[in-house]
């Protein structure tokens, strides 16, 4: 994050900037949707179903997976992919989170 001076922020701060930055792209929700759908699948899978290149799908995929949002295994010369259950899990505890907060002051923001 360099910039950003990440060792000012907690843990838990620069894991979920770490996984909304990830999905910051749309290419990279197609590919968690599909995953989702599917439950397990291969780079080549998501190459048939989502418009770009190999390679591109493969860089995504990295992302995805730096981020937490994916867990990959190697299957003979594959490798299948599926969705990090507990990131997501993270992911809704903080936005259930946010949510109450703002229900808690409804109507009294700053507008």
């Amino acid at each position: 994050m360099g910039a950003t001076k990440s060792e000012h922020f907690t843990e838990k701060q620069n894991a979920m900037a770490s996984m909304i930055k990830a999905l910051g792209h749309p290419a990279r929700v197609a590919i968690l949707e599909y995953l989702l759908k599917v439950d397990t699948c291969i780079c080549g899978d998501i190459v048939n179903e989502i418009p770009l290149a190999q390679p591109t799908i493969s860089q995504h995929l990295k992302e995805l997976k730096q981020a937490g949002l994916i867990k990959g295994r190697i299957e003979g010369n594959s490798i299948c992919y599926c969705v990090d259950e507990q990131a997501i899990k993270t992911m809704r505890e903080y936005f259930g989170g946010i949510s109450q907060q703002l229900e808690k002051r409804a109507g009294k923001c700053c507008s």
